[in-house]
């Protein structure tokens, strides 16, 4: 392996592509049959920003059934993770090693980001593929959006478009793990009163490689457009997804990866036998009306109503003492219990965005921002304790939290010349957030507000632009706020976590020809009051996020892709970065006498920050015929560095580096009655690579001696995934 992850790495350097560029990016027409929000909220072709535009074309390639991170791997700087180890269920991506957490997802111009977690849980909308037209990613602060501030990335995700014409698509898929995917999608076209309507059903299936982490997953989706005359038009959206999975986020001890990578500590009961009910339930609805207006050939307005419902719970088996949950049995008596219990989220997720777009001449201005509102119930359910006595549906803890944002931006695009194009954006985002209790802490009461300004510059100079040939040089500089996320508050200490701040300086080259382009970006994230864990205890007993005064990420992404033939093509792309933190301590839990040491550290790594992040994608294909059918074939490798599993830069808690290679059959063939049949193969992990691609870490004192407690989530070897896929 040593030897392929040389050769992977050396074939990048020289490659250093985008696997997901396409020469549509420069499509006008695309770009305007883009809904008006997502053109809001997106970086446009010639904005001095980096970003990776995937088409529903791309997508489809890949989408056999796992999860929309995984589909998004090969994009540059871009780490994928899977706690199940098949990409189907929980899965996370990190991108420029900024956590799900910092990365800003809209949906349709909508935030998606959970507003106190503050984090993006893909398994909520599962098959989102099956109906995205388009995701753009956009790396660095890039331009304001709704939701949570984007403190390293955002990714747009387009799932309100339909069908060009009536049809309807049909599309099977199974492979390892006992994993199933079925999706069928219809659509009417536009019919003669101006309505159109498509829907989508998909459920899939899976148990998972590690053992018990199976999902099933279930979604609907239902879209409306009524174009009431050529000014106007009113879309319609709604989404609902479920999903049922085996709980599988503690990883795997290290001691465990070479005797037993499946291994799952979670609902093991004291006998040695498992809870059958160690699972995660949750269902979120998604509901999102949009009215679009042209007031005259250059102004456009746009406006939108939402609403995400969201209510589930996980439910586990431990070993608890009952007192921790309001059962009093007396001094001295030892009230150590098996419990089964439940925590429930119940929420409500509201607002407006809105955008008003002035493009006459050279100048293009847009107007825009939302009022967004979450409102929050978290209690806990008793179900079971082995003293038996447990009232019907017993609480044990109640609490609620309300978050309300505001944010308003303006934002210009003006062309000076034939060459020199200026980017300038003003941002104002106010932030309420109230929190009546700390699940079973009710005593923790918080009343914060935060009031951000982000700006934003850029410039970009042509150096080439004619329909076949490209070529421009760029530069900007933007500023991102984040709050603290819920978490953070969890102490009743008056010293309340500060608010984080980026200041992200990017540079940028790009040339496109007709067979090749490449492009090279440097960037530089500055930190202040970055929210790191450290291992310290607060003053209610938990582990908490500190701020550390100044950290950095720098780096270099190098893409290019070229078409050396009308059957073959080469994309690849390299991320070498550094990601440093000036200065923290470290608090280590000291159990021969029950405090915590703290150790001094200066330079480290930021954890899960790997410096070398590639990916190649060669595409094969072997013959064709026009018009009636076509065979591709695609190979792809991904290499990822070591990462370090905290902020210490120790290598005893460390992620080994890893490669894993790929590969795609696709056949394509026009059948009578059919608009096109297509099977797919994909075979994941060739060479049957062990690795894992997250983990977590502790470390404590006892008996004067540092222990260190390694987990790891391993990654299946090799799996295979086939569907077939019928379009009418």
């Amino acid at each position: 392996m040593r030897k392929l992850l040389n050769g992977s790495v050396i074939i990048t350097l020289i490659l250093f592509v985008d696997p997901f560029s396409t020469k549509g990016q420069t499509d006008s027409l695309k770009e305007q049959m883009q809904p008006i929000e997502v053109k809001a909220v997106r970086a446009g072709t010639d904005a001095p920003f980096v970003k990776t535009d995937i088409t529903a074309k791309e997508i489809e390639k890949q989408n056999l059934g796992q999860d929309l991170p995984i589909l998004l791997q090969y994009i540059p700087s871009a780490v994928i993770t899977s706690d199940a180890g098949s990409g189907v269920g929980y899965t996370g991506i990190h991108i420029r090693g900024t956590d799900p957490t910092r990365i800003n997802i809209t949906m349709n111009g909508i935030p998606v980001n959970d507003p106190e977690e503050q984090a993006a849980y893909f398994v909520d909308f599962p098959d989102i593929a099956s109906s995205a037209s388009s995701v753009q990613i956009q790396r660095g602060v890039g331009t304001s959006t709704n939701g949570a501030g984007a403190f390293g990335a955002t990714i747009s995700i387009d799932n309100i478009q339909q069908m060009d014409s009536a049809g309807a698509m049909l599309s099977s898929s199974t492979g390892s793990f006992n994993t199933w995917k079925n999706t069928l999608c219809a659509g009417t076209g536009l019919l003669k009163n101006g309505w159109q309507f498509d829907i989508r059903l998909s459920k899939i299936n899976s148990d998972g490689y590690i053992q018990r982490g199976s999902s099933d997953l279930r979604s609907l989706q239902l879209n409306a457009t009524w174009n009431v005359n050529k000014n106007t038009a009113l879309h319609f959206m709604i989404m609902t997804g479920t999903e049922k999975t085996g709980q599988s986020w503690n990883g795997v001890p290290q001691d465990s990866l070479n005797t037993n990578r499946t291994y799952n500590g979670l609902g093991i009961r004291p006998d040695g036998t498992y809870y059958n009910n160690q699972t995660d339930n949750y269902e979120q609805d998604y509901y999102q009306v949009f009215a679009d207006h042209k007031f005259s050939q250059s102004i456009t307005g746009h406006i939108g109503l939402f609403l995400t419902r969201g209510i589930g719970y996980y439910e586990e088996y431990v070993t608890d003492h009952l007192s921790n949950y309001g059962f009093n049995f007396g001094t001295g008596v030892n009230d150590s219990s098996d419990v089964i219990r439940q925590k429930w989220l119940d929420n409500y997720y509201y607002g407006t965005v809105f955008s008003l777009l002035w493009n006459k001449n050279k100048t293009k201005y847009t107007l825009g921002g939302g009022f967004t509102q979450f409102e929050n119930l978290h209690y806990g359910i008793m179900k079971w304790t082995s003293f038996g006595s447990v009232p019907d549906n017993y609480e044990w803890y109640k609490n609620d939290a309300q978050k309300n944002d505001i944010n308003l931006y303006a934002k210009s695009e003006t062309k000076l010349g034939a060459c020199t194009i200026l980017f300038g954006e003003l941002q104002y985002r106010t932030i309420a957030y109230f929190i009546n209790g700390y699940d079973d802490n009710p005593a923790i009461r918080k009343n914060v507000n935060y009031n951000f300004f982000n700006p934003k510059a850029g410039i970009t100079y042509l150096l080439q632009n004619t329909s076949s040939e490209k070529e421009k040089v760029y530069a900007s500089v933007a500023v991102a706020h984040r709050e603290a996320d819920r978490a953070d508050f969890e102490t009743d200490s008056v010293n309340l976590p500060k608010s984080e701040q980026l200041i992200d300086v990017e540079a940028g080259y790009e040339v496109q020809r007709n067979t090749w382009r490449a492009s090279a970006n440097l960037y530089y994230m500055s930190y202040k009051d970055q929210l790191v864990l450290t291992g310290q205890i607060n003053d209610v007993g938990a582990y908490t996020q500190t701020n550390v005064p100044n950290s950095y990420r720098a780096g270099l992404e190098l893409q290019a892709a070229v078409q050396l033939y009308s059957w073959f093509s080469a994309n690849a792309n390299v991320t070498i970065s550094q990601n440093k933190i000036g200065e923290f301590s470290e608090y280590i839990d000291n159990y021969d006498n029950g405090n915590q040491n703290i150790v001094k550290h200066t330079n480290t790594d930021i954890a899960f920050s790997p410096n070398l992040v590639s990916a190649i994608v060669l595409n094969f294909k072997p013959f064709q015929i026009k018009g009636w059918r076509h065979l591709e074939v695609g190979i792809a490798d991904k290499y990822i560095s070591m990462q370090y599993l905290d902020n210490t830069a120790n290598n005893n808690r460390s992620l080994p580096a890893y490669n894993y290679c790929n590969l795609l059959f696709r056949y394509s063939l026009k059948l009578f009655g059919l608009k096109e049949f297509t099977a797919t193969l994909a075979i994941n992990n060739i060479f049957n690579t062990y690795y894992s691609s997250n983990g977590n870490t502790y470390s404590h004192i006892a008996g004067g001696t540092l222990i260190t407690s390694n987990n790891y989530f391993p990654q299946a070897g090799t799996n295979i995934i086939g569907g077939v896929t019928l379009k009418w």
